[in-house]
Parts: structure tokens; C-alpha cells; sequence
């Protein structure tokens, strides 16, 4: 045992004994309360969303360079449904190791699970938040900005995210059983930055005076036990999924997904492949994580230390939130509830209860400011040329040729340097979206609002306040569920915007999108306390039909010469010990042509007396593949194994499993498997 595995597990059994005269246990979980006595009914459910792992441009740092070249970790989608006990009120929370959620994915799992539940689960009360990693695949939006680092749309990655999202809720679905569900709240304060302190602070005083330390170190957990045993888990904390960097070229679900992975599947060891009823279920969700950094040195990353930089992180996430399964926190009760409007954000008539300055403003068009196109310089710069805050030639011409024949953009978007009219450039085609969604969903006295976007802590704690003093909760069980159903960039409060560092050129609709929004999350939450039902408001079109893809095909793929698939052109040494590296290549075929969802491009088996068992598969992350071109159709995959340190002693083999694509257009699978070495202490 190494450790890390020793370190995971004493937190868990300091949890477990702080929760004894509970009757709580962190092992897994017994049957569920057939008396039918519990305030809720709740499932989970796992499911793989990965996606594409070879030649797709990866999402987040908007970088052409980045192309996907292997994979790290796969990505998994994590669904909840709460209902109330006689599952007439429902709930489905849903959390996706993904750069974002897009309306094309939210349009589409809608409509799928309307097919699958008819209206038990629609827009009003499915809430799909993405993680919001950095090493993604990209290519699933039908706004063409996101699209460009990808070549266009890629229908392969999209159905893959749309797949495991409708079998992650339908899972979900199936395991609804009676359940207490408890919420708590704890603080971790090692596992981010503030990346914009010049612009937060500029907030007033009672918005730096609650985050002296410029971060939000509040880590809240919903925990969901039956018969007195934690069978899941949903931590919401606020940091960005930049640990990986963005020289990285393997698929990987950053700090948050390793996470929820170590506490699943080193700490529940629960197998992803083999356990359709998984005894565990960890999420660990975004907040108001804008302008949280988890590099707490404010540079970016560098690759291949950004692997352990992600798990430290990952595993603190994960300490805070183990540690919570002691705490006697709050016991729901109260059912659910859930409301969800679309608000044309181009053109909101905000009143004075929320500008600040006793005047009336209007959003206006999107607009992407010259600090947006700088990137975040601690996180990952983007385009050479441009800088965060000023930009003297675009400062220069939006002064004076953007601004000045246009007051009313000059009240809504300065002092932004206007380089990308996207605004006006939809009307042509769609780049991004102006219609979005806000949400709010009630879990008992835990309320989350739905926001897609980036939110700031200084812009989160004004939508939390505003909703808070409507509804009467405590300002800690009011979170902002960020990257929520859509997106739409940042949110920063109109002080952090003056500052226009990156978050703030980035705030797509100008100086008054913060105060624009807690206007609507105000309509909501008065709604919610009120009982009453609100308009949808205007459903964005349906884009489906009109995608661009530049990406080439896979035309075929051919062994090395005097090679078959599958062949080992490097095999292991003979022997090797824990904490060393195993390194193979075999003659492969390009990944795309079967994505393995649901399956694996690799096992590490050990011999059993005669039976080969699988000890990792491509979803650890003691394993990598990483897959390049070997001339024009020949393809090399290489496997590493990191042997742990707890590891036992025998006999081991590695085996890769490909498809190969034939002029013909046919594809075929094929096996390659090492010769076995030996593994000692």
C-alpha cells in the first residue's frame, strides 16, 4: 500500500470514527430503507462521456496547438435524482467531467430523456454542470467559437458526451430508493488562487471584507446515506480545472475528477466496467470558481509535472470533502423544488435595485474584449499581442470608432477594448449564444443557482445574497452550480470589469451582465418562495441542422511493415518494482475508430494461478496511452504502467485493444498483449 492509498484511507477512518455515535460508515453502503421512512428517494449513476482521445483540438485554453494525443483519464458523467418520498417532486443533478456544457448537449439530453420519461425531466429541473477540465475534447458546441481550435463541429465527441449523460440519468433513474440526504460545509484553503487580485480588489468593502483572503475557501458536501451508510456524494468547491496545463496532448479529467476518482475507485474500489450498481458515487462540482486558480504559484503549469500538481490538488478536494462524512451538518428536509427561465442577455433592461448607482442600464450584444484574447496569464496565455487590462491600439480605435458613434454601447461595454464583434457577426452565423438559461433548484434548505458561465467569487457572492434574502437561507447554503446547462464566459461583478483583466473581457454582455443576472435570479427565487410558475422566455433555436467540419476523416489505417495490428515493437523489461514505469509500444490504429465507451484501450492484468485478472484498465491513473502517426497511416501506441506501491508481487502482462479502419471502410478489431514480466516491492 503507497502512500497516498495509507493517506486516503486514515482520512475516511477518522471520518468513519467521528460519525460512529451517527451510525455512519464511509464503506459501502448496505441495502436501501425498505420501511419507505426517509424525507427523500435518491439514485446515482456513472456513466463514460470521454469522447474523442486522438487528432480533436482539446478544450479550454483556446490554443490551435493543443490536439488530443492519447488519453489519461477517462471522463465520467455523474448523475443524482432527488425526489420527495412519493416521487412526485424531482430533482436531477447532473456533473460531467467535461470543458463545458453547451446548449447543443442541453437541447439534446433534454429531448432525449423526454423520449426515455416522458415529463418527469425537463428544463425546469435537470441541471447539467460541467467540471469544467481544461483537457478535454472540444468540438461539441454549435456556436462556431468554440469550434475553431477543433476543425468544426465533431459529431463522434458530441454523442459521446449526449450518451453518457442520458445513461448516467437513466441510471440514476433505476436506482431511486428511499434516502437522508445531509449538508455540510467545511473550508479548504490550499487548493486556489485568486488569478485577478488587481481586479477583485476593486469590489467594496463588505465583498473583500468576506473573502479576506481574495479566495472562497467554502467546500460544501450533500451527502446521501441509506440505512446509515454514505452511498454518495456531491462537493461543491470553487477552483478551475487548470491543473493540467496547456502543453498537455492526453485526454484528462483535472484536479476534480481525480477527486471524485480516488474516492470511488482507490478509496470504494469501485470498478467502473464491472459494477452496473456501484456501491459509491462521488461528484465533485464547480461554483463560483471565475477567478479561482488551483496553481496557488499564479504561473501556468508545465507538462509532465502538471500530473502530480493535478493529483495534489485533486486529493485535497477530496481530504475536505471525506472529512465532512464525520460532521452532523444539516439534516434535509423540505422536498425540492426548481425553476428555469431563458433570458436574452444582448438586451436586458436592468433597474436600479440592482445597478448600484440609482440608474437604469441595458446589457448590450456580445462583445470579446482584447484581456479575453490575452488569455489568464497564470493559468495559460492565449494570443501573443494582446494583454490583460490595457491594450493601447484597441483601447484606442473602441474609443474612438466603436464608442463614439455608439453611446449605448459605450454605457453597456466600456472601458472594454472591443477586438471581436461577435454580437454582429451572429447575424451572419451563430459564434455564440445570446438566449441562456438560469436556473434555480431547491434541495431542502440547499439552494443552487444554475449559471453558464464562469462566475467570479465577488459576482457569486452578490447572486447568493440576492437570492438568500429573498428565499430567508443561510448565505452558505446558497451556492452558485457554475458551467450550468450553457455557456456563455465570465461574469464579473461592474468593479472587476472596470479592471478588464481576462474575466473581465471576457464578460461577453458588458458592464451590467452581473447585475442583469441577479435580476432574473431575484424573478426566480420570489417565484420559488411564491409557489408560482414563470414564462420560459425565449428557447434558443435549434442548431443541430448547420454545423461545420473541417476535420479530416480517417481514411485508413496500416501496420508497420513486416508488422500486424497489435504487435509488440517494444516490449516490458523482465522485471521491474513498485514506483517504477512500465513502457510499451505497439503497432496500433488510430483511436477514433472506436471510442471504447463503456470499454478500454488497455488492461494490466496479473496472473492468478492460470487467470489473468485486470488490475487497471485505461481509466486509472496509473495508466497513459499515448498515440502518434508513424508515417502517413501507421500508427504507435505507446502504454505506460506505473507500478503502485501496493502493488502485489507475480506475474503481469499489458494488453492494448484496437480497431483498425480498412480501405474499405471496414473496421476490425484486434488484441495485442506483452509477454509477462515480473513485478516485486
Amino acid at each position: 500500500m503507497d502512500d497516498r492509498t495509507t493517506s486516503s484511507r486514515r482520512t475516511v477512518l477518522r471520518a468513519t470514527a467521528a460519525a460512529a455515535g451517527l451510525g455512519l460508515a464511509a464503506s459501502r453502503p448496505g441495502p436501501a430503507d425498505a420501511a419507505g421512512t426517509a424525507s427523500f428517494l435518491a439514485g446515482r449513476g456513472i456513466s463514460d462521456a470521454t469522447g474523442e482521445v486522438a487528432e480533436c483540438g482539446m478544450m479550454g485554453y483556446g490554443r490551435f496547438d493543443q490536439q488530443a494525443a492519447g488519453l489519461h483519464t477517462r471522463l465520467r458523467v455523474r448523475s443524482f435524482v432527488i425526489a420527495t418520498p412519493d416521487g412526485g417532486d424531482r430533482v436531477l443533478l447532473i456533473v460531467v467531467d467535461s470543458p463545458m456544457i453547451f446548449e447543443s448537449v442541453h437541447q439534446a439530453v433534454l429531448r432525449r430523456l423526454g423520449e426515455r420519461f416522458g415529463d418527469r425531466y425537463t428544463e425546469q429541473n435537470v441541471l447539467i454542470t460541467a467540471t469544467h477540465t481544461h483537457a478535454g475534447p472540444g468540438g461539441y458546441s454549435h456556436h462556431l467559437l468554440y469550434n475553431l481550435t477543433t476543425t468544426g463541429f465533431h459529431r463522434r465527441t458530441f454523442d459521446a458526451v449526449v450518451d453518457g449523460i442520458v445513461e448516467s440519468a437513466e441510471r440514476a433513474h433505476a436506482d431511486l430508493a428511499p434516502a437522508e440526504l445531509t449538508l455540510t460545509h467545511g473550508e479548504l484553503r490550499d487548493a486556489s488562487a485568486n488569478r485577478s487580485r488587481a481586479a477583485f480588489d476593486r469590489n467594496p468593502g463588505d465583498i473583500r471584507a468576506h473573502f479576506p483572503d481574495a479566495i472562497d475557501p467554502q467546500t460544501s458536501l450533500l451527502r446521501i446515506e441509506r440505512s446509515g451508510r454514505a452511498v454518495g456524494a456531491v462537493n461543491w468547491f470553487a477552483t478551475h480545472g487548470t491543473s493540467m496545463s496547456g502543453d498537455n496532448r492526453l485526454i484528462s479529467a483535472d484536479n476534480k475528477g481525480y477527486a471524485a476518482y480516488h474516492w470511488e475507485r482507490e478509496v470504494e474500489r469501485v470498478d467502473y466496467r464491472a459494477d452496473a450498481d456501484p456501491g459509491f458515487v462521488s461528484a465533485f462540482a464547480q461554483t463560483n470558481a471565475g477567478d479561482m486558480s488551483p496553481n496557488l504559484d499564479l504561473r501556468p503549469p508545465t507538462t509532465p509535472e502538471d500530473f502530480e500538481r493535478t493529483r495534489v490538488n485533486g486529493h485535497r478536494q477530496y481530504e475536505a470533502a471525506a472529512r465532512q462524512l464525520g460532521s452532523p451538518g444539516a439534516r434535509l428536509t423540505g422536498g425540492v423544488d426548481s425553476r428555469l427561465v431563458y433570458v436574452d442577455l444582448s438586451d436586458v433592461v436592468v433597474s436600479p435595485e440592482f445597478t448600484g448607482d440609482g440608474r437604469t442600464h441595458r446589457t448590450s450584444k456580445p462583445a470579446i474584449g482584447a484581456p479575453m484574447a490575452a488569455g489568464s496569464t497564470e493559468d495559460g496565455p492565449a494570443f501573443p499581442g494582446f494583454a490583460e487590462g490595457e491594450n493601447p491600439l484597441w483601447d484606442a480605435v473602441s474609443g474612438s470608432v466603436v464608442y463614439g458613434p455608439a453611446p449605448e454601447l459605450r454605457d453597456a461595454q466600456a472601458p472594454k477594448a472591443i477586438v471581436v464583434p461577435v454580437g454582429a457577426m451572429n447575424r451572419v452565423y451563430p459564434w455564440v449564444q445570446e438566449q441562456v438559461p438560469v436556473q434555480l433548484v431547491r434541495v431542502g434548505r440547499l439552494h443552487l443557482i444554475g449559471i453558464p458561465g464562469e462566475v467570479t467569487i465577488g459576482a457569486g457572492l452578490r447572486l447568493r445574497r440576492t437570492v438568500a434574502g429573498i428565499v430567508g437561507a443561510d448565505l452558505a447554503d446558497v451556492l452558485v452550480a457554475g458551467y450550468a446547462n450553457s455557456y456563455f464566459h465570465y461574469v464579473t461583478t461592474p468593479e472587476e470589469y472596470d479592471a478588464q483583466q481576462y474575466e473581465g473581457g471576457s464578460t461577453l454582455f458588458g458592464r451590467w451582465q452581473l447585475p442583469a443576472l441577479q435580476q432574473v435570479v431575484a424573478e426566480l427565487a420570489t417565484a420559488m418562495r411564491d409557489g408560482r410558475r414563470l414564462p420560459l422566455g425565449p428557447v434558443p433555436p435549434d442548431l443541430s441542422g448547420s454545423q461545420l467540419s473541417l476535420q479530416p476523416p480517417i481514411v485508413m489505417d496500416v501496420p508497420q511493415p513486416m508488422r500486424a495490428f497489435g504487435d509488440v515493437l517494444t516490449g516490458p523489461r523482465d522485471s521491474y518494482r513498485a514506483g517504477e514505469r512500465v513502457s510499451v509500444v505497439f503497432a496500433g490504429a488510430h483511436p477514433g475508430n472506436d471510442l471504447h465507451r463503456r470499454g478500454t484501450y488497455l488492461q494490466v492484468q496479473r496472473d492468478e494461478g492460470g487467470r489473468w485478472r485486470t488490475v487497471a484498465d485505461d481509466g486509472d491513473w496509473s495508466t497513459r496511452l499515448h498515440w502518434e502517426r508513424d508515417g502517413i497511416a501507421a500508427s504507435k501506441v505507446t502504454i505506460t504502467w506505473d507500478v503502485p506501491g501496493d502493488v502485489g508481487p507475480g506475474g503481469y502482462r499489458i494488453r492494448y485493444h484496437g480497431h483498425a479502419r480498412h480501405l474499405t471502410g471496414a473496421i476490425s478489431a484486434f488484441t495485442g498483449t506483452t509477454r509477462t514480466f515480473t513485478v516485486s516491492r
